[in-house]
C-alpha cells in the first residue's frame, strides 16, 4: 500500500479535486462538490507539510468530505423553499400601493408597476386610482380600494 500511494503529491489531490468538480457539474446534486473541495484542502496541506502521511491525507480526506458534506445538506435543507423569490416576481408587489391603469369593472382591469402592465382582480375603479395590492394569483394582483380600506379601518 505504501508503494501504491508514495507518489501522492499535492498536484494529485488538485487533479482529484477538479474531477470531482467535473463530477459535480455533469451530476449536480451538491455531492461531488464537496468532495473536490476536501481533495483540494488535502492537497493545499500536502503542499505545506510534504512529509504527511498518507493514512492522514486520506483520513483527513474522507473526514472534511464527510463534514462538508453533512453541513451542505443542513444548510441548503434549512434555507430552501418559502423564502425564494426566485420566478415568483409578483410575490414581492403585495402591500404596495399601485396606480389603475386601465380601469377595473366587472372585477377585471389593469395596474401599473414600474413600467408593466398587470392584470388586477378587486372591486371597480377608474383610471388613475391608487389601489392597494393584496395577494396575487398566477400573473392576476388582487386589489383593493385605498378609500375602502381606510373607511373600515376607521370604524
Amino acid at each position: 500500500m505504501d508503494e501504491l500511494f508514495s507518489h501522492v503529491v499535492h498536484w494529485t489531490w488538485w487533479i482529484i479535486a477538479v474531477v470531482l468538480i467535473i463530477l459535480e457539474v455533469s451530476a449536480p446534486g451538491t455531492f461531488f462538490l464537496w468532495m473536490g473541495v476536501s481533495a483540494g484542502v488535502v492537497g493545499v496541506g500536502l503542499l505545506l507539510v510534504p512529509e504527511l502521511a498518507w493514512e492522514l491525507q486520506l483520513t483527513l480526506f474522507s473526514t472534511l468530505s464527510v463534514i462538508t458534506i453533512l453541513l451542505s445538506r443542513r444548510y441548503l435543507q434549512k434555507n430552501k423553499g418559502g423564502h425564494s423569490k426566485l420566478s415568483q416576481r409578483g410575490k414581492r408587489y403585495i402591500g404596495r400601493t399601485v396606480t389603475v391603469a386601465e380601469v377595473i369593472t366587472n372585477g377585471i382591469g389593469k395596474v401599473q408597476i414600474e413600467d408593466t402592465l398587470w392584470r388586477a382582480r378587486g372591486a371597480d375603479a377608474a383610471v388613475g386610482e391608487q389601489v392597494k395590492i393584496v395577494a396575487i394569483e398566477g400573473a392576476t394582483f388582487e386589489v383593493e380600494d385605498i378609500a375602502a380600506e381606510s373607511s373600515e379601518s376607521a370604524q
